[in-house]
């Protein structure tokens, strides 16, 4: 998950019963696999003393930033969104390794082409 990301940032109170996203979120940053993954990305937890609603804010490798309301979205679904953009970004990465456009543009003709059939074999007992 940190292979995309350069930096996260997580806020939060400890004595609010609404944190339990964000302590789970940064478990998974902590862990072994994840900081290997990527060294260099820095994880920064602000520890609030406010009733601001905790909140994990992001920022993948090509500088775009992410946040998100911890109060509201589990860990998981974090977590997911984050590989989501990250393949994006991946994909992006090699068709312009390959030299092409990105996005890539398929025109309307090509789109409505009929897909080749395929053969159904049928089997006899």
């Amino acid at each position: 998950m940190l292979k995309f990301l350069s930096r996260v940032r997580i806020e939060f109170n400890a004595l609010d019963p609404r944190t339990a996203s964000c302590l789970e979120f940064l478990a998974q940053c902590n862990a072994r696999k994840a900081k290997e993954s990527n060294p260099s990305c820095a994880v920064q937890v602000k520890r609030r003393t406010d009733d601001q609603p905790p909140k994990i804010t992001v920022t993948f490798v090509n500088g775009v930033e992410q946040v998100y309301d911890a109060t509201a979205t589990p860990a998981q679904d974090i977590r997911n969104m984050i590989l989501e953009k990250g393949q994006s970004l991946e994909t992006e990465q090699m068709f312009r390794d390959a030299g092409e456009s990105w996005p890539v543009i398929i025109p309307a003709d090509e789109l409505h082409q009929p897909a080749p059939g395929t053969k159904v074999k049928e089997f006899t007992l």
